[in-house]
């Protein structure tokens, strides 16, 4: 399926409160250089009787023709009843090259198959003639209540779509790529994306958030501090026994700010204080996985047996002046998730059968939101 965005209400469109300045899109390619890609699948009924409700979400971290060049990154796990590939070398040496891959749980596989062979490709000068491995980040969630998960429909040719399809500008949410099957809170979620710009010494820069949303019960839902979770209590699955929540959340932040690798952890941890907004306390069998990048300070990683340099020289912000990047990745993920929950639609369920799971009702949120005295005047949030 295209990237083609088709324009759908956002959270800011319904008139739910949200703090921050927001790019030019209000989504992660706000960030230059960053671009972002899907594959949907959503066949109703597989050859085996199961329907197919998921797919691929891919972010290039570096434009294509730039070369083998890595992002500093940092990691943090909130729960890890999940998979993110490649967390290690992040964690050790604070980098990554490739792109990122967002899918369901028993996708990851595939999906880092075909992203090596699409970093082969787009270099195959460090690869073939040099002693150089691909590492790229592949994530995912849970989309079983939906999607025959078990039948493994994600393919290596899905992936590569993704990818060749990756592009700036605004980009689809709701029921697309990795998000294709997801809930949240017990509503229809998957894929939702935000922006923030903030200045630092008279220069604009950028933080841009994408989750992949599938956590949450639906007792927890906060939005704009009013309790709609309790209040909005129907529309929901009906387990034949007690269920608690069985989903996840990828959160991948990416700025052109330059930050440290140590800071980008910090960064990274502030997606849980953003997604804490939204009333979520971190289930035992949920993977909240966060990763945060910076594509300032390009320092291209010759493969082994090439020269190497002796040192990085870089400049990173001082510590004194990061609250206010805390505050745009707090912001721009809780928007993202929101994003992600108000653009959603209504699909079957597959495990339990002849249900719904439903869209979160747009009139009724906001009717909520007026009785708290939490609703504004809708602010279109692209350009």
């Amino acid at each position: 399926m295209s990237n083609a965005v088709i324009q759908k209400p956002r959270a800011r469109d319904l008139g739910i409160p949200l703090r921050g300045t927001t790019g030019r899109w209000n989504t992660i390619t706000d960030v230059p250089g960053i671009r972002v890609g899907y594959s949907t699948l959503r066949n109703p009924i597989s050859d085996a009787g199961a329907p197919i409700c998921t797919g691929i979400t891919a972010i290039q971290t570096r434009p294509p023709n730039e070369g083998p060049v890595p992002v500093w990154a940092g990691q943090f796990s909130l729960n890890g009843n999940g998979e993110m590939t490649g967390t290690h070398w992040v964690q050790d040496a604070g980098w990554f090259l490739g792109p990122i891959c967002l899918t369901n749980t028993h996708s990851v596989g595939v999906a880092h198959h075909a992203a090596v062979g699409w970093m082969i490709d787009q270099y195959p000068d460090h690869f073939r003639r040099h002693h150089a491995w691909a590492m790229p980040v592949i994530a995912e969630t849970y989309d079983g209540l939906v999607n025959d998960i078990c039948g493994r429909h994600v393919k290596e040719h899905h992936v590569l779509e993704a990818l060749a399809s990756a592009q700036t500008g605004p980009i689809a949410e709701g029921n697309v790529g990795g998000g294709t099957g997801m809930q949240t809170y017990d509503f229809k979620g998957g894929t939702g994306t935000s922006s923030r710009t903030l200045d630092v010494d008279a220069a604009t820069y950028t933080l841009g958030a994408l989750v992949q949303s599938n956590f949450g019960t639906r007792e927890d839902l906060v939005i704009a501090g009013v309790p709609v979770g309790e209040l909005y209590t129907d529309d929901r699955i009906d387990f034949d026994g007690p269920v608690g929540e069985m989903g996840s959340i990828i959160v991948i932040l990416a700025t052109d700010l330059p930050l440290s690798p140590s800071q980008l952890t910090r960064v990274a941890k502030r997606a849980a204080l953003g997604l804490g907004r939204t009333g979520t306390r971190g289930g035992h069998y949920s993977g909240d996985i966060f990763l945060a990048l910076s594509t300032a300070n390009p320092s291209p990683q010759p493969a082994i047996g090439q020269p190497q340099p002796s040192f990085y020289s870089a400049q990173f912000l001082h510590d004194s002046a990061i609250d206010a990047v805390y505050a745009a990745a707090v912001e721009a993920v809780e928007e993202a998730a929101l994003n992600a929950l108000v653009a959603a639609e209504t699909v079957p369920t597959y495990k339990p059968p002849g249900q719904y799971l439903k869209a979160i009702d747009h009139g009724r949120l906001c009717s909520l939101l007026r009785e708290y005295g939490r609703w504004v005047e809708p602010v279109p949030s692209r350009s």
